[in-house]
């Protein structure tokens, strides 16, 4: 199979991968970097497929492998290794975040900060601290998704501004 083949092919199993790809993270903006990461993979490693494999079959372990292995990645940045002499019992106060009068009072700094952004920054900015994803803010808000992006961007762009002194 020549490169064009190649490429061609890959380019009508799309939809497919794209599907494959929603099942695995159940996101859409995760399955289309999926999608994107697979798709780059294929092509850089196009000289180590075989003629008599199965095309979408070898297309879809790669990407099946992609996600396994960024999902370890992921798992492996957000483990908390405890290095106290005892094992047993975490010291949870050190994690706590007020555990001394100067830390809390940054945390009173640092809300005071967000209160004060314009309501069109702050509203999405906390929603987005308070877990929700940019499609669910924007539908909420109704407003189009590039606005509510932008928006949490100058939010932090101010805070950051307002805030300088706590780097």
């Amino acid at each position: 199979m020549n490169g064009t083949q190649f490429q061609q092919k890959l380019l009508g199993l799309q939809e497919n991968m794209m599907n494959f790809a929603l099942m695995l993270t159940a996101n859409r903006e995760d399955a289309e970097d999926l999608l994107q990461d697979t798709t780059l993979k294929v092509l850089n490693n196009q000289e180590k497929f075989i003629d008599n494999v199965n095309f979408k079959g070898w297309v879809l372990t790669v990407m099946r492998n992609l996600f396994i292995n960024n999902y370890h990645k992921v798992v492996r940045i957000q483990t908390f290794v405890d290095s106290t002499v005892d094992l047993y019992n975490l010291d949870i106060t050190n994690e706590s975040g007020f555990d001394s009068p100067d830390k809390s009072y940054q945390i009173q700094e640092i809300t005071k900060a967000i209160n004060e952004l314009n309501d069109d920054f702050k509203i999405p900015f906390s929603m987005f601290l308070s877990g929700y994803k940019y499609n669910e803010i924007a539908e909420k808000l109704d407003v189009p998704l590039g606005t509510v992006k932008s928006r949490i961007f100058f939010a932090r762009h101010e805070l950051q501004k307002a805030l300088k002194d706590f780097r």
